[in-house]
């Protein structure tokens, strides 16, 4: 199932390391090949959420850069 670019988990706002602690949660919750879009504000979510994707497994689709820090589209294996 992938979740439209509208249904974004938004963690903006949340300093490190609330993005990739709520992140892991919310994927824990779902199942192999479903996708998830977050996105944040906290400059360190980009090494963090893309450690956190090598380091269990899940596959880092996309991390863009927006104008108040990144989305992220990640699919859980």
């Amino acid at each position: 199932m992938t979740l439209p670019v509208a249904d974004i988990y938004d963690l903006r706002g949340l300093k490190c390391p609330l993005p990739v602690l709520k992140s892991r949660k919310k994927l824990s919750s779902m199942k192999a090949g479903e996708e998830l879009w977050v996105e944040t504000t906290d400059p360190l979510a980009f090494i963090d959420i893309s450690h956190m994707c090598r380091q269990d497994g899940h596959v880092l689709l996309s991390a863009v850069a927006t104008d108040t820090g990144h989305k992220f589209h990640i699919r859980k294996v």
